[in-house]
């Protein structure tokens, strides 16, 4: 199952809020995994939406308006209410008002420290699903 898991994971782009600690969680599991590359939209938005008082995902998922529609059943910190505010905030992060949307490369670039103003084209083929 491990090799399998590796397996199905190796090529994707690891989308997370703070992602060092999920990270953590799956380098515990599978030692050997290594993503992709890394979007960490807590960087992100730290980088994009400077000044707010609070970058945690709840803060961000308040600010921006993030959680309608969803079910009511989900709630904050649970798994899957987390990964679906997480990708509607990367959306969000990506497309910003008034301007072209923001490439995968530039996201990446974000993430790292570089300034995200570039819509240079994605050099490793690399998904997001």
């Amino acid at each position: 199952m491990e090799a399998e898991l590796h397996w199905a994971l190796s090529d994707k782009v690891f989308v997370a809020h703070n992602a060092h600690v999920d990270l953590g969680v799956l380098g515990r599991e599978l030692p050997a995994f290594q993503p992709a590359r890394v979007v960490d939209t807590l960087k992100l938005a730290r980088r994009l939406l400077p000044g707010r008082d609070s970058y945690t995902l709840g803060a961000l998922v308040d600010a921006c308006g993030l959680a309608g529609g969803l079910p009511v059943d989900l709630v904050p910190h649970r798994a899957t209410y987390d990964a679906l505010v997480c990708a509607r905030l990367l959306s969000h992060l990506a497309t910003p008002p008034g301007r072209e949307p923001l490439t995968f490369a530039s996201l990446v670039d974000a993430t790292v420290g570089k300034t995200a103003t570039s819509n240079a084209a994605v050099e490793v083929p690399a998904t997001l699903f």
